[in-house]
């Protein structure tokens, strides 16, 4: 069967760099940290004590007193993007089948927030044990595709995906081939989450995953640094509307890029760590550019994974030579997580629109933190470090990988008609 055409035609953010889509692309190419001391707990006693939360953030400014109670703050987050790529797309005209209209979003972790909160509240009684009625509908992952389909009274496909830190790109993915596939015109699509509570960063402590740089916070995140000591903790959500390209068309809709290919591998290596080799990734990356039908040339920019991890600097990097060979050294490469931190299950969608943004822009935004370089990476390699550069983009791919070896790779094309 013939495949159709996915484009993009709505996007949405709310982040440690702003609190909408364009307030988020301003700090990435201004190269802004969005790192800073943690003020949703108290973190006196913990290994680290920063985190890139979103600032100022009040859901009464958003919600009235009785939502906000109901929903965690990760479906805030989803809420919040989601309403904002909704309206920029138009996607409300009573006009449209909203049965076609579906919803698929992407969680890491879901409510840990809430699930902290209550089994704190439970340990410090000794009373018969009193849960929030609302605790479960508030914890699960899946409720923030609930919330938003509810909201709009979109019918379509709604589920959430769960791969650690490629949920949020696995979730573009699964709305991309339901649209190309022709089962649904439209879908609500990104991450959210909101770990940076007292388990979430105790939790990332005692893997040694992330940052314990407390003497200077905003330069902690510095991907393929040799001083490098860990990814830092980020908060927050994104969206993006996918639609059927002749029915945004017929619509009249505004189209940012095109969403031409993606792929999906596992490493089938290991917990946490990335395939030395970079074996899963190579897959990943060449499974996206088959699926679009692309020779590697045709790739301007590449937003990769690059969390600050000692381990995964490096294999990232071997997988792009090995996939991209001479043209590697032609690829402009950036690492927007030295600015958001790590939005964990969300960041697949941030760094969507981000890609999304350096082809309709023409701007590739920066690594930022780049001190003392890794010897052990390609130095030809250009990773975009520390200022934002002017350059062409036809063509980006974009990738994240999750603990548990899951890769998910989406590549974005300027819209051409």
């Amino acid at each position: 069967m013939e495949l159709k055409r996915v484009v993009v035609t709505g996007v949405g953010a709310i982040t440690p760099l702003g609190k909408n889509a364009q307030e988020f692309w301003e700090g990435l190419k201004n190269g802004v940290s969005g790192a800073a001391p943690i003020t949703r707990f108290d973190a006196t006693n913990f290994k680290t004590k920063f985190a890139c939360e979103v600032k100022d953030y009040n859901p009464i400014d958003y919600f009235e007193r009785k939502e906000a109670r109901k929903l965690d703050l990760f479906a805030q987050f989803a809420l919040i993007a989601a309403d904002e790529a909704i309206k920029d797309a138009d996607l409300i005209q009573d006009s449209l089948n909203k049965d076609r209209i579906g919803v698929i979003w992407g969680s890491g972790i879901g409510g840990i927030d809430t699930l902290t909160q209550e089994v704190k509240n439970y340990v410090k009684t000794d009373e018969i044990p009193k849960f929030n009625p609302f605790f479960i509908p508030k914890m699960i992952s899946d409720i923030a595709a609930g919330h938003i389909s509810m909201k709009y009274g979109y019918r379509g496909p709604n589920f959430t995906t769960v791969s650690a830190c490629a949920s949020a790109t696995n979730a573009i993915i699964d709305a991309f081939n339901y649209i190309r596939l022709g089962k649904a015109v439209a879908m609500v699509t990104g991450g959210s989450e909101a770990s940076v509570n007292e388990a979430g960063v105790a939790g990332f402590n005692a893997m040694r995953a992330i940052s314990v740089r407390n003497d200077d916070p905003k330069t902690a995140s510095r991907p393929f640094d040799k001083d490098r000591d860990g990814f830092v903790m980020g908060d927050g959500g994104g969206a993006i509307i996918l639609e059927e390209y002749e029915h945004a068309k017929k619509r009249g809709a505004k189209i940012y890029a095109e969403l031409v290919g993606a792929g999906l591998s596992a490493d089938a290596h290991h917990l946490t760590a990335p395939h030395p080799e970079g074996l899963g990734a190579i897959l990943v990356m060449n499974n996206a550019l088959e699926d679009a039908g692309m020779k590697p040339e045709e790739i301007d920019y590449i937003n990769v994974h690059g969390t600050s991890t000692p381990l995964g600097d490096i294999a990232e990097p071997l997988a792009i030579k090995a996939v991209f060979g001479e043209h590697a050294y032609k690829l402009s490469i950036s690492a927007t997580k030295s600015m958001t931190g790590h939005l964990l299950g969300a960041a697949g969608a941030v760094e969507a629109i981000a890609s999304i943004f350096a082809i309709q822009y023409g701007i590739i935004p920066p690594t930022i933190n780049q001190f003392n370089f890794d010897e052990r990476i390609d130095s030809k390699l250009d990773f975009t470090f520390n200022k934002a550069k002017k350059r062409e983009v036809n063509a980006a791919l974009s990738n994240t990988f999750g603990f548990g070896g899951h890769n998910a790779s989406v590549i974005f094309k300027k819209y051409n008609i």
